[in-house]
């Protein structure tokens, strides 16, 4: 039987491995949609390779140009946040794919998960700003929703058999990214070409910056909470360089399980896409005899956007929707060269300080929250930059 594939955010690094994935896959895969955001070129070459019966980009311009170029072709063209949730609503696709990026993948994700779709997600703040809702929801089911990142893909695979009250507490990995050996006085000098050089992995520059300031860890600590049911106290960071020990679970009478494997996301995609089973692939393996594993505890003082997510999960409500917004804009200021690389903790503890925090929010207060966080940090930024 042929699995139905719709890709949200395709033409992202995450997206465009999880093409070659569905191709190295073979025929028992096809794409059925794919979406993105403005990159009107790559989509057509996407469309023009994979055939997909939808294409959708959220910029309306774009859209249009995309539609001109693909007339008369079988694929439709849709144009605007709504063409994403009609990706991810999309009749003929088994199982959606989420890569998109920040805020705008929360509502897809709702959409596809109230159609009943199975979802690989890859899109950390639909479970940071969105856990408490999807849960109230009864949407987080296990089997519903396949963890794309390589830590929680770890941890699920780890947990096979398991259940929740077995397990004393899960240790996710992070490498430390490019700056764990720094001295606190050296980052307020980082520069934005110094954050992206992270020495394992190949991502997108939204999340390398997020895994360089610890962020992406806290981001995860928060889906860890929402996929598999423990409380934060259960929930342990642990620096690993090498990236080799993707996370790994401690089980209530002292066994710990971890799962091992090269640097690469087209693992944990290709596990997630061919799911129940396992499948044959081309790529590197892990050398036991070129390994040398080393751990150490994260620096909270010196990169305490991981405290700052673990205080957000705490408080509840919007907070962690504020939180996301807040370092969304921190981040865009900082690959701009506007905002040092200490000030994006800085500025996202400013507006978390002068959040009113809603508890048990529907999507409009979602939604209200994170515009009110983009807005104020925005306005600091300003008086900052005025010396007001």
């Amino acid at each position: 039987m042929t699995k139905k594939i719709a890709l949200l955010g395709s033409t992202g690094s995450i997206g465009r491995q999880t093409l070659e994935v569905i191709e190295n896959l073979g025929p028992g895969y096809r794409v059925a949609a794919l979406t993105a955001r403005s990159n009107y070129k790559l989509l057509e070459q996407q469309v023009r390779r994979f055939k997909p019966e939808l294409a959708v980009l959220s910029d309306e311009t774009a859209a249009a140009t995309l539609r001109q170029n693909l007339g008369g072709t079988n694929c439709r063209v849709e144009g605007g946040a709504e063409g994403q949730v009609t990706a991810a609503r999309w009749p003929a696709a088994d199982l959606v794919v989420v890569a998109l990026v920040g805020f705008s993948g929360f509502f897809p994700t709702l959409a596809a998960l109230e159609a009943e779709k199975v979802v690989a997600l890859a899109n950390k703040e639909a479970l940071v700003v969105g856990g408490e809702l999807l849960e109230r929801r009864g949407l987080l089911q296990p089997e519903r929703i396949l963890p794309l990142d390589s830590e929680h893909s770890a941890v699920r695979q780890c947990l096979e058999g398991s259940s929740p009250s077995q397990v004393r507490r899960i240790w996710l990995t992070a490498s430390g990214g490019p700056f764990h050996s720094w001295k606190p006085e050296q980052l307020a000098r980082a520069t934005p070409a110094e954050a992206l050089a992270h020495p394992n992995w190949r991502m997108g520059p939204k999340i390398t910056i997020d895994s360089a300031t610890l962020m992406n860890k806290g981001f995860e600590v928060i889906e860890a909470h929402w996929l598999f049911g423990l409380p934060p106290e259960q929930i342990e960071v642990v620096i690993h360089p090498q990236s080799a020990v993707h996370s790994a679970v401690e089980f209530i009478d002292g066994s710990v399980l971890a799962q091992l494997g090269p640097p690469d996301m087209r693992l944990p995609i290709q596990y997630a896409l061919g799911y129940p089973e396992r499948k044959a692939n081309p790529w590197p393996r892990l050398d036991f005899f070129k390994q040398e594993l080393t751990f150490d505890a994260p620096d909270r003082e010196k990169f305490p956007c991981l405290k700052l997510a673990e205080q957000a999960l705490r408080a509840g409500g919007t907070a962690p929707a504020c939180l996301n917004a807040a370092n969304e804009v921190a981040v865009a200021q900082f690959l701009d060269g506007t905002l040092a690389f200490t000030g994006i903790p800085q500025l996202i503890e400013r507006v978390m300080a002068d959040h009113e925090v809603i508890y048990s929010p529907e999507p409009p207060e979602l939604e209200k929250a994170d515009r009110w966080a983009r807005r104020h940090a925005k306005e600091l930024l300003k008086q900052r930059l005025d010396g007001s």
